[in-house]
C-alpha cells in the first residue's frame, strides 16, 4: 500500500498551522501565568481571548472538504 509513482501529493503536516486557529491567544494566555506565577485572576483577560476563539471554532459549523490529496488525486483522473 502506497502512492503511485508520479502521482501529485502534498503533505499536510506542512500545513499545521492552518489547523491551529487559537495558538495565538493560548500562547499569550500561557506566557501570562508564566510570568504571574500561575496566579489566574491576573489573567482573566487573556483567559476570555482564548475561551472566545474557541467558542467561535466549536460554533462554526464548516463542511468538511475531504482531505486536500483526495482531491488531487480527482483531478489527476480526469487529466488522463
Amino acid at each position: 500500500m502506497g502512492r503511485k509513482a508520479g502521482a501529485l501529493y502534498i503533505n499536510p503536516k506542512k500545513f499545521g498551522s492552518l489547523t491551529k486557529p487559537c495558538m495565538k491567544e493560548m500562547v499569550s494566555f500561557l506566557n501570562c501565568l508564566s510570568l504571574n506565577h500561575m496566579k489566574d485572576e491576573k489573567c482573566v483577560r487573556h483567559k476570555e481571548l482564548l475561551s472566545a476563539c474557541m467558542d467561535a471554532q466549536t460554533t462554526s459549523s464548516r463542511k468538511s472538504w475531504g482531505s486536500i490529496n483526495y482531491h488531487l488525486q480527482r483531478l489527476n483522473r480526469g487529466r488522463k
